[in-house]
């Protein structure tokens, strides 16, 4: 049995969450089903009765006015009692959204990338191709724009060096990579565990934001993510990215959505750097940082990509946006690179989002996924809330 300690509100908020309007969604005790929820003064509010779904709730025009409207929302107890237990858990901030996610998206995970697909999926291999293509494609992609004019003379000098590879037409092409990571309704949250497929003796953490977007397109707020990767699986073939990456527990999301109001705007967003620290049982620890200004492709160029007239999401969407952070640090011995083990503590963190902490299992250890969307509807259903939004 994991060892988890007990998180606290204010270690997880934003330094500033007095003036953050943050959204997400708890499993409610008093109410028997899950709730959208708004948090003002560490005080868990409903919102069912504005929308019975996140996903409904994101549709509303001009939502940051139309939640100053509504302060007499019912009380559902403190965050702190949320955490604890005692009035229900914290769940995922996002319901019916397609849960979506950009590859290969910062020059560092590029490189770590193509390492991985020379080295076959295996671990013991990557250091040696890591100095041996480090210096060539590290100077060659630093600062690249991606689909850019000098992105392209990059190819062709690549390509005439036989370096060229799947992963860099994805980093710094017209194309972004954008893949399913999860499905809807299955994504854990802070303070859950977190999935490793048995299978995979290489794998890593992905400290990401996620965007929350609207279903015509407009991004309307973000978050934090794990995008948990089985660095191995997909070594051995990106064909195999579905089963790299859409797993039991394999997708954290949260722990609130911050909307953009007030003093956070997608210019703040641009300028965040995204933490990482992991702590194992072992006595292991690891830590690390990805500036946003590092990104190759512009958010919402991602999300063009993401949402347009060929492809559509009723429900909205949420977007994680990739990392640079590709952790090397020796763990299980010299030159086989980071990989986690069962019961280790992942932390993922910026002052205007707050802190994600998931601990790690194995995906056949972790609690099954069974609240769908039927079950949903039907508990929605069960409390008469189907038909308000």
């Amino acid at each position: 049995m994991l060892q988890r300690e007990r998180l606290e509100s204010d270690y997880i908020l934003p330094q500033d969450a007095p003036e953050a309007l943050l959204i997400g969604r708890v499993w409610s005790n008093a109410a028997g089903g899950p709730c959208p929820v708004i948090l003002r003064a560490g005080v868990v509010h409903d919102l069912t009765s504005v929308s019975p779904t996140v996903s409904g709730l994101f549709e509303i025009e001009e939502l940051a006015e139309h939640l100053a409207s509504h302060q007499d929302l019912p009380a559902l107890g403190t965050l702190d009692q949320f955490l604890s237990g005692e009035a229900g858990r914290l769940l995922a901030p996002i319901d019916l959204q397609a849960v979506k996610a950009a590859g290969v998206t910062f020059a560092d995970s590029m490189l770590e990338r193509v390492i991985e697909e020379q080295a076959k999926g295996d671990a013991g291999r990557a250091q040696a191709i890591r100095e041996k293509l480090a210096p060539v494609l590290g100077d060659s992609l630093r600062g690249l724009v991606a689909g850019s004019e000098q992105a392209a003379k990059v190819k062709a000098l690549l390509q005439d060096m036989g370096l060229w590879s799947q992963y860099l037409e994805v980093g710094i092409g017209p194309d972004a990579e954008i893949f399913t990571k999860a499905q809807p309704m299955s994504s854990v949250t802070c303070g859950d565990v977190i999935g490793i497929h048995p299978i995979s003796q290489w794998n890593n953490p992905e400290p990401e934001i996620v965007l929350a977007v609207r279903s015509d397109g407009k991004i309307i707020g973000a978050t934090l993510g794990n995008d948990v990767n089985l660095r191995d699986v997909e070594g051995r073939s990106a064909l195999l990215l579905g089963k790299a990456k859409d797993n039991n527990a394999s997708c954290s999301v949260g722990p609130f959505i911050r909307l953009f109001h007030g003093g956070f705007t997608i210019d703040v967003l641009r300028k965040v750097r995204v933490s990482l620290l992991v702590r194992g049982e072992d006595g292991f620890e690891m830590t690390g940082e990805s500036p946003m200004e590092a990104i190759s492709r512009a958010p919402e160029n991602l999300v063009s990509q993401l949402r347009n007239r060929n492809h559509q999401y009723p429900d909205g969407a949420v977007l994680f946006l990739g990392t640079m952070f590709a952790p090397v640090k020796d763990r299980r011995g010299a030159g086989l690179g980071f990989t986690h083990e069962v019961g280790d503590r992942v932390e993922i963190s910026t002052p205007t989002l707050g802190r994600l902490v998931n601990w790690v299992d194995r995906t056949d250890a972790c609690p099954e996924w069974t609240f769908g969307t039927r079950a949903l509807f039907e508990n929605l259903a069960r409390r008469g809330l189907l038909g308000r939004g």
